[in-house]
């Protein structure tokens, strides 16, 4: 007898993904932007029937598109079997309902789609409280007079609007209450968090913040750095709650290391409030990495984004206090004839060059580190001809920043010794003349 298997898996939903290029708007590529959206698509798991780029002629409230061309995609959705339309820009509540109602599928907006994204990656109970606040208060402005089944019923109650108005108030009622609900648990877990944070702070470890563009290989680094194993895919935000593990630094120094959301262009208002506390790591932070795609063509267009979302968390590396140091990371996958150049730009910018994948770079990228986040202090050794054995010792149990051989072999070495240190080095190598600079 044979038994009936129930498929239980989910359909295959077939997207047509559309980037609207505005006149004179945006100086992103189109191509690289629609791209971005295909990726953003397929982290949810749609499959991509066909991708669009679409000139806007003129404004058109109603419908984004022209007539002409909603009619087009009408056709299109309905010749290529489309289940959902990703349009890459944000839709009015008003454009998203009337595209629907002319192609008969499901349209989603950029905002929209992201965030579903983060719906679905989010793993702590801050990251889901954080994302449903997020969804909530996008939901709330799509309620416009979406119970049209309703309007056919009587209103006769003696008030305006009918019934259907009467369900949108009820249902934004709802969603008001919930948000305010939300807030007050999320306000509970941010303070448990701030708990956790100064806990941190009393222990003498500086914090490192990596932070960068969706893709950028931010989780990749820290994986590198810290031997850990995040979740490191070549997808669109696959990391979106805040990573933290304890790295090493050259010198035996451990320090914070935070891998934190990717940032995106034109990222949805709702969630860069509904993320700022997530991004509260980044401001903490001593140093801030900037890890960006220098492979890509669209890397400077990415930094601009990156740097635009830190400005609106009100993150100033200058008024905080904060190193910044960029990372152009994915040397790797630049051309090899072009790398010397990227190197050399690297140097001019006071930028680190570094491939996640190989490891290249990220020895010098920890050395680094060590020496912004050291506050032991610089002392001046000189050294006699033949003591070998106080050099290795400093090297053992301080950091040599600096060191220049005399011709008749003594020396002179720059190095960073914590105050015990120095005591004992004094009284192992009394002929030893100590100075600070």
């Amino acid at each position: 007898m044979t038994q009936n298997h129930i498929d239980h898996s989910v359909p295959v939903q077939h997207a047509l993904v559309i980037h609207p290029v505005r006149a004179g708007a945006n100086a992103r590529d189109p191509q690289a932007r629609l791209e971005e959206a295909v990726g953003l698509a397929l982290a949810l798991d749609l499959e991509i029937a066909e991708t669009l780029i679409v000139p806007l002629r003129g404004k058109t409230p109603a419908t984004l598109f022209g007539s002409g061309k909603v009619e087009e995609l009408r056709l299109l959705c309905e010749v290529e079997e489309i289940d959902v339309v990703v349009v890459d820009d944000q839709l009015t509540p008003v454009q998203q309902r009337n595209l629907e109602k002319a192609w008969k599928v499901k349209v989603i907006d950029r905002t929209g789609l992201i965030l579903e994204i983060f719906a679905r990656r989010a793993r702590t109970r801050e990251g889901k409280l954080q994302v449903e606040l997020a969804r909530l208060a996008y939901e709330r402005s799509r309620l416009v007079r979406t119970w049209t089944h309703l309007e056919r019923q009587s209103g006769g109650f003696g008030r305006t609007g009918g019934p259907g108005e009467t369900q949108i108030e009820l249902d934004r009622r709802g969603i008001a209450d919930r948000i305010v609900k939300m807030k007050k648990e999320l306000e509970e877990v941010r303070r448990t968090r701030t708990l956790h944070r100064t806990a941190r702070q009393k222990a003498p470890y500086p914090t490192i913040a990596l932070v960068g563009y969706t893709n950028a290989g931010k989780s990749t680094l820290f994986n590198r750095l810290t031997d850990a194993e995040v979740l490191a895919k070549d997808m669109l935000f696959a990391t979106l709650d805040p990573t933290l593990r304890t790295v090493k630094l050259p010198g035996g120094r451990p320090a914070i290391l935070s891998d934190t959301v990717g940032f995106i262009s034109d990222l949805p208002h709702e969630l860069v409030e509904a993320f700022r506390a997530t991004l509260e790591e980044v401001q903490e932070a001593d140093v801030v990495l900037h890890v960006r795609d220098i492979a890509s063509p669209d890397s400077d267009a990415q930094a601009a984004d990156v740097e635009k979302v830190l400005d609106e968390i009100g993150l100033d590396p200058e008024a905080d206090d904060v190193t910044l140091i960029e990372v152009w990371n994915k040397i790797d996958l630049v051309p090899e004839e072009d790398r010397a150049d990227v190197e050399g730009a690297a140097r001019r910018d006071g930028a680190m060059v570094a491939s996640a994948i190989t490891g290249q770079g990220c020895e010098a990228l920890l050395n680094e580190l060590a020496l912004l986040v050291d506050e032991t202090p610089e002392i001046d050794v000189t050294l006699e001809p033949g003591a070998g054995e106080a050099l290795a010792w400093l090297y053992r149990h301080g950091r040599v920043t600096d060191r220049h051989d005399a011709a008749d072999g003594g020396m002179t070495v720059r190095a960073r010794l914590d105050g015990q240190a120095l005591g004992r080095f004094e009284r192992l190598f009394p002929s030893a003349q100590v100075v600070v600079p």
